[in-house]
């Protein structure tokens, strides 16, 4: 080969591109094609300079950008030709910074293959060790403080490497080539068993400890990869039901790990995109269909047609449960906490609070830096539909078609996140949880601190919601005072037909169709939205139609009493409280009378549009829920018991501007006393909604001549609903966004925030 046939070209990589093995990746595949040249880490993604036949360079080109690492994402590749320089060999050279630049970083992910081999290999230096890793699974957000992503400014800094983690280390042909959480069980992180303060067992011994004690039906707090979870043999029903009664949590599911496939499989059925969802990297806990005769205790998840599940996805969590006759293959994995607290992550805080929960403590020294929460996950038309975006999927970015100014968006009060934006990534947070105590918002702010650090993002601009009592607007509120930045307050409703857009990538300023339902959401007018028909983008909204306003008498105390809410919605429809109505024989004689008198003095009775409050006046109504003890659990419960094959519908009208409820009501009580059956009820209270939100869309198309319909907001949790209305919006012709990247629910918020912000003008 000559001179003249060798080439020169640099190339720069944006994306998830550090912490997944991709340097070594770059080396072995220039190696391969016989290249000369060198690649290293910046501030701001990959950097290679490769030299050598035209042909090869074209064939690296193509597995670089087709045959990435496992956990590598390739959001952008930029090469340029360059002069030939010399260079001999191929070497990786050591990280250049660069001001102002950022890099994605990697979520957490499951135990790779590789790994979970070498866990149950006698012969491997890491035979049963419970922190096995390399760089294509493991801790890294958790673990991380600060960057450049280096093992300094980890929680792995405590843990020097040996001399043979270290030889691992530096090797670029080994797949622990820069992993920075490598060890081994002369180097890092131990575990151990304690109960009462007392330290019972190490290493294996605590891990065949924690067994024995599942298996005897004790409740274990273990410290995991993002916090405490709260486990209990999942077959045992007094270990579940003292579960529930230590947690405070009567009726809500818990999550489930299973050891395999196989024992899921027991239990629910795993259609192969779920079966994808649980082998995947991210390993989130996934809503399955459960079997008629499912075989786990009866209060795993009580009125509930799913079970969530997950697969083991570290190397302790696969200990702990490895098969073996007589010992539970199916364990609750619930979150380590009080019902309504946040998780807890810190080991002082975790004694604390959950010695009154558990009888002994499976722990660990490696400290977790940032607390994370187990995603949530059901498929939709075969994809990943996410309801909770924690482990697995943050902080990985949404990527946007434009750049953006660099914005804070606080998001909403419950299920809260919050978004930074920086050019055309959209960094939306893991989990926070609601906003209602103390420690829930101090994970906010330091959330959004490390967020800022990790990302060199300094606001220019905050966004927040339009609620003035929400404390995520409240901290919006005061930062945006303390630093003089604008301050953009969003209608709540708008933010969801945002998000759905952004989620789409939807570029254009062209307005959609919104239809935004959900529980609660602060109007423009100042009632409480939730049934809404919006015509609008990123720039402003209109308000088409919205379900009738109803009293939401007592605030709160009406979410939590859906009989309450059931008598509000007959009371605003004209209809008598008639005492065979089940939310009637509910309520004592003293609360009905207190409740009249509230409706018919306006004491303390916002108007509300909420579609959520509306089913769970429905569920009330058909004698399923008068009281919830979660957020949802009314509507959820009677998504449960729908009739797949009633194809009747309730009525509702659209009148003018409002879509009246009236005539379903006195439908569902002439069916009522009619005697039938709650699950026909259902489905035809279902099929109502479904057809009168294709009706107003229909209206809404003759009026603005769009045909693209995106669906946001807590409600579109209902698969039942979801697949009805996109079902029926498809076949009249309209083109149909709904979430995929990012929750439907509130979770999902503050990215929409961020986007009107940025369309906003401001000075």
């Amino acid at each position: 080969m000559t001179v003249l046939e060798q080439t020169g070209l640099r190339v720069r990589v944006r994306g998830i591109v550090q912490g997944v093995g991709f340097r070594p990746f770059v080396y072995a595949l220039a190696v391969h094609h016989h290249l000369n040249g060198w690649v290293r880490n910046t501030s701001g993604g990959v950097e290679i300079e490769i030299s050598g036949a035209s042909a090869d360079i074209q064939a690296f080109c193509h597995k670089l950008q087709n045959n990435p690492p496992p956990l590598a994402r390739i959001d952008e590749i930029l090469t340029e030709p360059m002069p030939l320089n010399g260079a001999v060999g191929f070497v990786i050279l050591e990280s250049q910074p660069q001001p102002g630049e950022f890099i994605p970083i990697s979520p957490d992910m499951a135990i790779c293959p590789d790994c979970r081999r070498e866990l149950f290999d006698p012969s491997d230096q890491r035979y049963r060790y419970p922190f096995i890793n390399c760089t294509n699974c493991g801790p890294r957000f958790t673990i991380i403080k600060d960057i450049p992503y280096d093992r300094p400014k980890t929680t792995m800094s405590p843990f020097p490497m040996c001399a043979d983690c270290e030889s691992e280390y530096h090797n670029p042909l080994d797949r622990r080539f820069h992993a920075q959480p490598v060890a081994c069980p002369e180097c890092g992180p131990q575990v151990w068993f304690a109960a009462h303060g007392e330290k019972l067992a190490e290493g294996e011994q605590a891990i065949q400890t924690a067994r024995r004690w599942l298996r005897e039906g004790k409740i274990l707090a273990v410290k995991g990869l993002g916090g405490y979870h709260l486990a209990c043999d999942a077959g045992n029903a007094a270990a579940v039901a003292e579960l529930r009664a230590r947690k405070k949590r009567s009726d809500k599911p818990f999550a489930l790990m299973a050891a395999s496939l196989q024992a899921i499989e027991k239990h629910c059925f795993i259609e192969p995109a779920e079966r994808q969802l649980l082998e995947s990297p991210q390993a989130p806990i996934v809503l399955l269909q459960r079997k008629a005769e499912d075989g786990l205790a009866p209060l795993i998840a009580p009125g509930q047609r799913t079970m969530g599940f997950m697969l083991p996805y570290t190397p302790l969590h696969l200990l702990l449960l490895e098969p073996e006759p007589g010992y539970p293959d199916v364990l609750v994995m619930t979150s380590g906490n009080i019902s309504e607290e946040p998780i807890a992550y810190e080991d002082e805080d975790a004694d604390q609070r959950l010695a009154p929960l558990a009888d002994g403590f499976l722990l660990h020294n490696r400290e977790i830096h940032m607390r994370t929460d187990d995603s949530v996950v059901r498929v939709f038309e075969h994809a990943p539909y996410l309801f909770r975006r924690a482990r697995g999927y943050a902080p990985e970015p949404i990527q946007l078609p434009d750049d953006l100014p660099p914005i804070l968006a606080t998001g909403a009060e419950l299920k809260n996140t919050f978004c930074l934006t920086h050019r055309n990534y959209a960094f939306l947070s893991h989990h926070i949880g609601d906003l209602e105590n103390y420690e829930t918002l101090r994970s906010f702010e330091e959330g959004i601190q490390h967020y800022q650090r990790l990302f060199k993002v300094q606001p220019e601009r905050i966004a927040c919601d339009m609620h003035p009592n929400y404390l995520a607007t409240r901290y919006a509120q005061e930062r945006a005072q303390r630093e003089n930045l604008p301050l953009l307050a969003i209608q709540h409703h708008h933010a969801h037909l945002a998000a759905c857009l952004a989620d789409n990538g939807w570029k254009s300023g062209e307005p959609v169709i919104g239809l935004c339902l959900d529980g609660t959401g602060y109007g423009s007018d100042g009632a409480i939205w939730g049934g809404e028909v919006l015509y609008g983008g990123y720039q402003g909204f209109q308000r088409l139609f919205h379900l009738k306003y109803a009293p939401l008498a007592g605030g709160d105390l009406s979410v939590r009493k859906p009989a309450r809410m059931a008598l509000a919605h007959l009371w605003s429809a004209g209809l008598e409280w008639e005492a065979d109505l089940p939310p009637v024989m509910d309520l004592c004689m003293e609360e009905r009378t207190a409740l009249r008198g509230q409706l018919q003095y306006h004491l303390n009775t916002p108007a509300t549009s909420s579609m959520g409050r509306l089913f769970d006046a429905a569920s009330a109504l058909m004698g399923i829920r008068q009281t919830a003890t979660y957020e949802g659990q009314a509507a959820i419960e009677m998504e449960a018991l729908v009739d797949g094959n009633e194809i009747a519908r309730y009525t509702f009208i659209l009148d003018g501007s409002e879509i009246d409820p009236t005539p379903a009501w006195e439908e569902l009580i002439v069916d009522w006393r009619a005697g039938v059956a709650v699950p026909r009820m259902a489905a035809r209270f279902h099929n109502g909604v479904a057809a009168t939100m294709l009706e107003a869309c229909q209206l809404a198309r003759e009026r603005t001549g769009c045909r693209t319909v995106a669906l946001s907001g807590g409600v579109w949790q209902n698969m039942v609903l979801l697949s009805q209305s996109v079902t029926l919006l498809r076949r009249a012709g309209f083109d149909v966004l709904h979430h995929k990247r990012v929750p439907t629910n509130d979770g999902g918020l503050a990215l929409g925030q961020a986007l009107i912000a940025a369309w906003s003008q401001v000075s």
